[in-house]
């Protein structure tokens, strides 16, 4: 079966908005309403973070979530369990975002199986070197049809930025500055690197992040990339939220309407 993640790409190339939330955040049992409203008022995408204990490329606002999420009891464990029968609701990809280390622990393969298990699209790992996914890990995300996604920032060179196409699958994740998550920045200081990463023409589709915030900058990044990714902007929202569906479903429309 074709990955989701390129079914969605097959068919929208443009303006295409993956939302970050953080599992078991603001409480334990929120995962799937909040992944169900996003998918109900118009995410394309949905990047579900897998809380740990020491984030090294999430600002302090998701930081700060995935202390809660752990604290509200959320683990690997418990995620897999949450998301058992998830596919029955959701049909847009789903991505989890973590750190190497608690894969590890789970065991690699063992997690890749999960994943497929559960219906996961795609992986985020950061702290994953990408010689290391080439030569060890590879097989075992291929053999389970997960797509892991790459990231790159203003600094990576074009050599590396074409050895990363060559070995994604699914999109290539632009950090649109080599600083933690959830800062602002001006679209027009990225302007040159995101022109470059646009005549490179790459085989992959790309997405922006870090410091997506509402319509405007959405809209700013979409046109250099695919798409873009919002993640600081909803945990802020969601934060207090005494009714999720209805905050999801204003936040969403303040970005695509």
């Amino acid at each position: 079966m074709q990955n989701r993640i390129d079914q969605l790409f097959a068919v929208k190339r443009h303006n295409v908005l993956n939302i970050y939330c953080t599992a078991g955040f603001p409480e334990l049992n929120d995962t799937l309403p909040v992944m169900t409203a996003l998918q109900q008022y118009g995410a394309d995408l949905i990047e579900l973070g897998m809380p740990f204990s020491d984030p090294l490329a999430d600002g302090p606002v998701i930081q700060d979530s995935s202390t809660k999420a752990l604290q509200n009891g959320m683990s690997l464990h418990k995620l897999f369990e949450q998301l058992t029968s998830f596919r029955d609701r959701i049909q847009v990809p789903v991505i989890l975002m973590g750190y190497f280390n608690p894969v590890l622990t789970y065991g690699v393969e063992a997690f890749c199986a999960k994943c497929a298990e559960v219906g996961i699209d795609g992986i985020i790992v950061p702290d994953l070197p990408m010689a290391e996914y080439e030569n060890e890990y590879r097989p075992v995300f291929e053999k389970y049809n997960l797509h892991l996604i790459f990231l790159v920032t203003p600094e990576t060179s074009e050599e590396r930025i074409r050895k990363i196409d060559s070995l994604s699958k699914g999109f290539i994740y632009a950090v649109s500055s080599s600083s933690t998550t959830g800062k602002d920045k001006d679209m027009k200081d990225q302007q040159a690197y995101f022109e470059r990463l646009k005549q490179l023409q790459l085989k992959n589709p790309v997405l922006i992040g870090f410091g997506i915030k509402d319509k405007a900058t959405f809209e700013a990044a979409s046109a250099y990339a695919n798409g873009a990714i919002i993640g600081t902007a909803f945990i802020r929202a969601i934060e207090h939220s005494k009714n999720i569906d209805e905050t999801v479903k204003t936040f969403i429309s303040g970005i695509t309407q």
